[in-house]
């Protein structure tokens, strides 16, 4: 992995991999040829969806409050793995413990998968123990390259840009994970097709009920003959909540080749221990309620992360050594992107004990703060994900840019110490050797239309501000239940110093949380008003501040007043 220094136009971008006690070595800058080697082996994309499905997996029994981050390379019985063959059944049992606490059980393949794959769709069917079901997805073929192509696999229309996705060769899969597993429904009387299968009061979370659509749908690719669309070639994303289902979904399926989680927030990739101390983040209590996202047993946890004996920079690890390339937004408070930095921090130690640190980036430095975003600055990185992961022709390394906004610190949450893994002869090959002669990386369209979104945004107004005033616009991302909704205030032909902008939320609306912003209210007639560093906004310029709200957002027509 190389790590460099972001530099943003109004923040220094700290790159947090080396704070005083966290040393890197000269093998996780620059791999010698028998690592390079082992890191080729591992890379490989697995032909079974869990490769650890026979490894015995003990009961962890009583567990010990422990503030630190469980030590990702400790056994069951107490001992450490030593060599890169022990992390397959290492990750099983990391596995176990992610279920059992945190996710719920997601079942191994049905008893019969079968659907078809065309250039347009994918239909799965689904049958188990007597019970059937069947959803459905969307494909849209890349615009340029030949058939089988890689995939990536969209939930919700909601992730990375899929018009980079689509120049880079891959075809877009778009998924709609609510009709697996829906959003608004009680904990015991869950709906969607996986409960369907597995009961209305599965204790499975809806992120592992998503996660095992995706499954289905691989299997359906699979069985088609690799005509359209390449088995081996799958990666997964997802913005907001579809990014928590992206996170888990790529942890839980080792055919997916290339995973990207964007701004998952908590319940995501954030550290469970790091949120509640981190100042504005989704509390714990609030992810475990506001759907149920997490499995049920995770409920007696909420309050009390360090007594699990798992986080998710382990669910980071179970995704090695495969593609990882999280995004995240640090203008957020609400997403915890600080707790999520040290999840891949840690996570990224497993990737270099077993010589594949290449292969997992995190990139939080941004400029832009509006919630699930099209960004230039992942434009460049997505498609060399994709050349590498996918079409397997790049070879450019891992990154960490981490926004100076929310950085975190390793050393202060750990207390083990990084393992050197020996080679082993039982080290799986790869189904799908590495390249020898790495093929150049396709160069970034120049415009990237912003991703279809799964709800409607009110565009800012077409028509100058007056001078001397400012203008509000808003756009909603709504889900059942709930939405987070972006504010951009913008200043007319003179500067303005000092906002506030005014807005009546429908009947049944309430804010439960905001930032950037000092609020005043939380249903009915509410207003916001700038915060002391962005108060002052130049002649035409922006800022930007978010609130969360329970219900129906509808249409939101905010006024904003200078001075």
């Amino acid at each position: 992995m190389i790590t460099k220094l972001g530099r943003s136009r109004t923040r220094v971008t700290v790159v947090v991999l080396a704070v005083t006690a966290l040393t890197l070595t000269a093998s996780w800058l620059v791999a010698p040829a028998d690592t390079a080697r082992a890191t080729a082996r591992l890379a490989a994309v697995s032909p079974v969806e869990d490769e650890g499905a026979d490894c015995p997996t003990p009961d962890p029994g009583s567990t010990t409050a422990n503030s630190r981050l469980p030590d990702p390379f400790r056994k069951p019985d107490g001992s450490r793995i030593t060599t890169k063959a022990d992390w397959r059944c290492q990750r099983a049992a990391t596995k176990q413990l992610a279920q059992r606490y945190v996710y719920g059980d997601k079942p191994a393949k049905p008893q019969t998968v079968s659907g078809t794959v065309s250039n347009t769709s994918i239909t799965v069917n689904v049958a188990h123990n007597g019970r059937s079901a069947s959803f459905s997805a969307s494909v849209q073929l890349p615009s340029s390259g030949t058939a089988p192509y890689p995939a990536v696999v969209v939930l919700g229309g909601f992730g990375a840009d899929t018009a980079t996705i689509r120049a880079a060769g891959a075809a877009v899969i778009s998924y709609d994970p609510l009709a697996v597993g829906r959003e608004g429904t009680p904990r015991n009387n869950k709906q969607g097709a996986f409960y369907t299968i597995y009961g209305s009061s599965s204790s499975s979370g809806l992120l592992v009920a998503w996660a095992w659509g995706v499954s289905r749908i691989i299997d359906v690719i699979e069985q088609s003959g690799g005509g359209i669309l390449r088995a081996d070639a799958t990666g997964v994303t997802g913005c907001s909540r579809y990014g928590k289902g992206a996170f888990v979904t790529g942890a839980f399926d080792q055919r997916i080749a290339l995973t990207m989680p964007i701004e998952s927030g908590s319940a995501g990739s954030p550290i469970f221990r790091g949120i509640p101390g981190e100042s504005g983040s989704q509390p714990l209590s609030s992810a475990y309620g506001e759907q149920p996202w997490l499995g049920d047993a995770f409920g007696s946890y909420t309050g009390n992360p360090a007594n699990l004996p798992v986080d998710t920079h382990q669910t980071v690890a179970m995704v090695a050594p495969r593609g990882l390339f999280i995004m995240d937004n640090p203008h957020i408070d609400w997403l915890a992107a600080r707790s999520s930095s040290v999840a891949a921090l840690a996570g990224a130690e497993v990737y270099r004990a077993l010589g594949a640190g290449d292969n997992i980036t995190y990139w939080s430095d941004v400029q832009d703060g509006t919630h699930c975003a099209a960004r230039s600055e992942w434009r460049t990185p997505l498609q060399q994900h994709i050349q590498k992961f996918l079409h397997r022709t790049g070879s450019s390394a891992g990154v960490f840019r981490i926004s100076s906004r929310k950085a975190g610190s390793l050393p202060e949450w750990r207390d083990w110490q990084t393992p050197v893994l020996a080679d082993s002869p039982t080290t799986p090959a790869p189904t799908t050797p590495a390249p020898t002669t790495p093929a150049p990386t396709t160069p970034p369209p120049p415009t990237t239309p912003p991703p279809t979104t799964p709800a409607p945004t009110t565009p800012p107004p077409s028509t100058p501000p007056p001078s001397g005033a400012c203008t509000a616009s808003v756009s909603v991302d709504q889900w059942t239940g709930g939405f987070v909704a972006t504010v951009r205030v913008t200043a007319g032909p003179a500067p303005v110093n000092g906002w506030t902008v005014a807005m009546t939320l429908p009947s049944g609306v309430s804010v439960t949380n905001a930032w950037n912003t000092q609020r005043s209210g939380s249903s009915g007639a509410v207003t916001f008003s700038n915060v002391t560093y962005n108060g002052s906004i130049s002649a035409g310029g922006s800022t930007e501040f978010g609130f969360q709200g329970t219900g129906t957002a509808g249409t939101l027509s905010p006024t904003c007043t200078a001075g």
